[in-house]
C-alpha cells in the first residue's frame, strides 16, 4: 500500500474517535499494552513528559516542545486530533514523520492490528512510540487524548505531569460532574513524579492535592506561582504575538514575547514556566534565551495551527478550536477585545456534546453561517441553526464549511470581523 491507502486503511478497518464519537473509545489500556508489548514496549525506553487537561494541553504540549528542541534536544512530540495531515500527530524537532515510517509501520504491525483490533488512537499511540525509540529522542512531550486515567498514552511514566485545567467536555464519557472529569485527568499523575497544575480551580483543587499526597508526588500549581501583571497584543503587518509580563511570589518579573495571542495562552504559559523549572531540577539545561527565543516562534518550531490564528486581516479573519463552554468562554473575551464593526461567525459543532452551554454564550448581535464539519460526527447545520434559534441566535445554513467560510468573507465589510469555530474540525476546513 502506498501512504493514502494506507491511511485509508486505518481509517476503514481502526474505530476512529473524531468520526465516530465515544464508540471509539476503549475504557481500558489492555489493547494499548498487548500492542506495545508487541512492539518491545517502547513506552519504557525514552524519558517523556505527559500532559493533560481539557483545554490548552495542545498549546501547551507545543510550547514544551519547542523549549526542549531550541535548547538542543532531540524533541519527539505526540499530539492529537491533526488537522490537515495525520502525520501532524507525531513530530521529531517539529518536523512530522514521513509517510514512508506510517506505511512501514502499518505493513509490518497489519497482523497485530487484525488480531488485537485496537482503536485508531491506540494504533498511533504505538507508532509515535516506537518511532521515539526508533529515533533515540532525548524526550517527548506527550498529550493525552481524552481524559487521562484510562487514556492510551497513560503507559507511559513521565519525567513530570502537567495538567492544564478541568472544564466541561466529553462529559459522556469522562463524567458529568467536574469532580468527577478532575478525577479521570488526575490519573496522569504517577508515584513519586512531579505534578504541575495550571489553574488552582478551588472546586477540584482538593482531588489533585490528594492524588498527589496518594502518590507521595510534588505537586504545584502554576497560577499560585505566576502572576501576570501586562498582558497585551503586538502585531506588525503579518504575525500577532502577545507580550506577557508574570511576576513570581519574591518579586522576580518574566517578559515573553509570544506567537501564540489568544490571551488564554496565559494560563498555559505558566503551566509551561512551572515545568520548565522542574525539568531544570531533573538536569535539563534551558537557557532563559533559549527559552524566550522558542516561545517568540512555537508556531515555526512545532508547526502549531488553530489557536486564535489570523487567517487574513481585510477583512480581519480568525479561527480557534476552542469547542466547549470553557474555550469558548476564552474566545469570546478575545473576540470583546478587537475592533470591529460587524461580528460573522462560522459556527460548526459535533453532534454528541450538549451545545446548550455553548449557544447561551454567544452574541445574538452577530450573524451565524451555519454548517456541518465534514466528519460523520459533524451536527446537521440545519439541526444546529434550530438549536441557535432557541438561543436568539440567527443566520443562514450553508452545504459545507467552506461555502459558509467563503459567503461570511464576502458579506464582511472591511471593518468587520470573520471568527470561524465551534469544532476543532471546522478549524481544519479552513487553515
Amino acid at each position: 500500500m502506498n501512504y493514502q491507502q494506507t491511511i485509508d486503511y486505518l481509517y476503514s478497518q481502526l474505530p476512529l474517535f473524531t468520526r465516530v464519537g465515544p464508540s471509539a473509545y476503549k475504557a481500558n489500556l489492555d489493547n494499548t499494552i498487548e500492542l506495545c508489548k508487541r512492539l518491545g514496549n517502547p513506552q519504557h525506553k525514552f524519558k517523556s513528559v505527559h500532559v493533560g487537561g481539557t483545554n490548552g494541553k495542545g498549546s501547551t504540549s507545543h510550547m514544551l516542545a519547542a523549549i526542549l528542541q531550541t535548547a538542543g534536544y532531540k524533541t519527539g512530540l505526540y499530539t492529537s486530533p491533526h488537522l490537515k495531515d495525520f502525520r501532524e500527530r507525531i513530530r521529531i524537532n517539529g518536523q512530522m514523520i514521513s509517510e514512508q515510517e506510517v506505511v512501514d509501520f502499518v505493513e509490518k504491525h497489519k497482523t497485530d492490528f487484525e488480531d488485537i483490533r485496537p482503536s485508531f488512537f491506540e494504533m498511533t499511540v504505538g507508532l509515535a512510540f516506537d518511532i521515539f525509540v526508533r529515533e533515540k529522542v532525548d524526550i517527548a512531550i506527550i498529550e493525552v487524548g481524552l481524559g487521562g486515567r484510562l487514556d492510551s498514552t497513560n503507559i507511559i511514566t513521565p519525567l513530570l505531569s502537567v495538567i492544564t485545567n478541568i472544564g466541561w467536555d466529553h462529559m459522556n464519557i469522562l463524567g458529568d460532574s467536574l469532580e468527577m472529569i478532575a478525577a479521570e485527568k488526575a490519573g496522569i499523575i504517577k508515584p513519586g513524579v512531579p505534578a504541575v497544575i495550571s489553574e488552582y480551580q478551588p472546586e477540584v483543587a482538593e482531588i489533585f492535592i490528594e492524588k498527589a499526597r496518594h502518590e507521595h508526588s510534588k505537586i504545584s500549581f502554576a497560577s499560585k506561582l505566576l502572576k501576570a501583571s501586562n498582558v497585551h497584543h503586538a502585531d506588525n503587518e503579518v504575525d500577532e504575538f502577545l507580550d506577557v509580563t508574570l511576576q513570581s511570589p519574591n518579586g522576580a518579573v518574566f517578559e515573553f514575547h509570544l506567537d501564540l495571542p489568544g490571551t488564554y495562552q496565559v494560563k498555559n504559559l505558566k503551566a509551561v514556566l512551572c515545568a520548565v523549572r522542574e525539568l531544570r531540577l531533573q538536569g535539563f539545561e534551558i537557557g532563559d534565551d533559549q527559552l524566550r527565543s522558542a516561545l517568540s516562534k512555537v508556531r515555526l518550531l512545532t508547526g502549531l495551527h488553530g489557536r486564535w490564528e489570523t487567517l487574513s486581516k481585510h477583512p480581519l479573519t480568525i479561527c480557534d478550536t476552542g469547542h466547549n463552554p470553557e474555550g469558548i468562554n476564552e474566545v469570546l473575551q478575545n473576540i470583546a477585545a478587537v475592533d470591529y464593526e460587524k461580528l460573522h461567525f462560522v459556527l460548526g459543532v459535533v453532534n454528541d456534546k450538549d451545545i446548550s452551554k455553548m449557544l447561551v454564550m454567544l452574541p445574538s448581535d452577530a450573524r451565524y453561517y451555519f454548517c456541518k464539519p465534514d466528519i460523520p460526527r459533524g451536527l446537521e447545520a440545519e439541526g444546529l441553526m434550530q438549536n441557535a434559534e432557541s438561543f436568539g441566535l440567527h443566520g443562514e445554513v450553508y452545504p459545507s464549511v467552506k461555502a459558509a467560510f467563503l459567503a461570511a468573507r464576502q458579506n464582511a465589510g472591511q471593518n468587520d470581523l470573520v471568527f470561524v469555530g465551534g469544532s476543532t474540525f471546522v478549524v481544519a476546513e479552513v487553515v
